[in-house]
């Protein structure tokens, strides 16, 4: 009897630990919050729902006026996006900023967490990436004329800023985009901001499985799989992370660090693919890569703050697999276990 009650006190004891560093591991851990669903609960259930799962940092695509305001008081640092479609009237004029930040922001200073405003995303390359950069200037104008230096501005990018990502050190911004991310990065450089970048080892796996093998993918393989000169690469999300640092590198962004403004894998919309078991590793793996805090080869020891990608399935995204990255349903279920 004895040993049967030691056996169960070691058995709870192992699990407390295990939910405790569970819950240690969400706190380091972003997650972004879509509202592309007609189904999607409450902004104020949303918000109860990051507490419950010790989630402390939350990725808007918008001002959302519901979700700001859920969001006042709740100790969840916020990274506010700009949408697209407004940036070329806002890089028209300052006064055109500052109307926008009055209306969206303003209002918020006081009760909420803003870590980070972020110009766009995803537009460069592309015809609205030359609005980027004024915006960002006249963002910075604003809160540095209100004594804001804690709210970094900056904006989010997707791998297809790159023009070379393999090997890592060959990493370079394309050529449309040379010139605007030079601008933008030497301004990241001087007000001391990191560069959003959107990593996805899935799509990278999904269009090459052959030669892009799933265990590098998921952060499971247990050898170097590619070395480039001194530095060996374990998984494909830090060579994709350090790709992105040389190219930053290459235009005089040598202290410029980033955030990953998304990462995730879909539990399904792709056969194969994407399985919830497969979605449930890459996740996990995800977390815990980040809050071991081990940086990249190529800058070891630096944090990565990550953010997964998304919180819900979104039904009114295109069919298929953008339907399928949530973490939860939108009945707040967990899709798989993650936390």
């Amino acid at each position: 009897m004895a040993a049967l009650c030691w056996i169960a006190l070691s058995l709870s004891l192992l699990a407390t630990i295990d939910n405790h560093v569970s819950l240690v591991e969400a706190s380091d851990i972003g997650v972004c919050y879509g509202t592309l669903g007609n189904d999607l609960p409450a902004a104020t259930e949303v918000v109860n729902l990051y507490k419950k799962y010790s989630i402390t940092k939350m990725r808007l695509f918008d001002p959302n006026t519901a979700a700001l305001q859920a969001l006042k008081s709740s100790g969840i640092s916020i990274t506010l996006g700009i949408q697209n479609q407004y940036l070329p009237a806002l890089a028209a004029s300052q006064e055109a900023v500052n109307a926008w930040f009055t209306t969206n922001v303003e209002p918020y200073l006081d009760g909420i967490e803003l870590g980070y405003i972020a110009v766009g995303n995803e537009v460069i390359p592309g015809p609205l990436g030359n609005y980027v950069f004024p915006v960002m200037k006249f963002l910075r104008n604003i809160l540095d004329g209100k004594n804001l230096p804690g709210i970094k501005v900056t904006t989010v990018v997707p791998g297809t800023v790159l023009g070379s990502s393999y090997p890592p050190s060959s990493g370079v911004f394309a050529s449309e985009a040379v010139e605007v991310m030079t601008n933008i990065v030497r301004f990241l450089a001087s007000t001391n901001s990191p560069l959003m970048i959107n990593v996805y080892p899935y799509f990278a796996y999904k269009s090459d499985p052959a030669n892009v093998h799933l265990d590098y993918a998921q952060f499971t393989a247990t050898t170097v799989v590619v070395q480039d000169g001194p530095l060996g690469y374990y998984n494909l999300f830090d060579a994709m992370v350090d790709s992105f640092y040389m190219a930053m590198e290459k235009v005089g962004g040598h202290n410029v660090t980033v955030v990953v403004s998304e990462s995730g894998w879909p539990s399904d919309g792709s056969g194969q693919f994407t399985t919830p078991a497969l979605a449930g590793t890459y996740n996990r793996n995800f977390i815990k890569h980040i809050s071991s805090r081990v940086g990249t080869p190529k800058r070891p020891g630096q944090y990565i703050e990550g953010y997964i990608f998304a919180m819900f399935n979104e039904n009114q995204k295109p069919a298929g697999e953008e339907q399928h990255f949530g973490l939860f349903h939108p009945n707040m279920q967990p899709v798989y276990p993650v936390f």
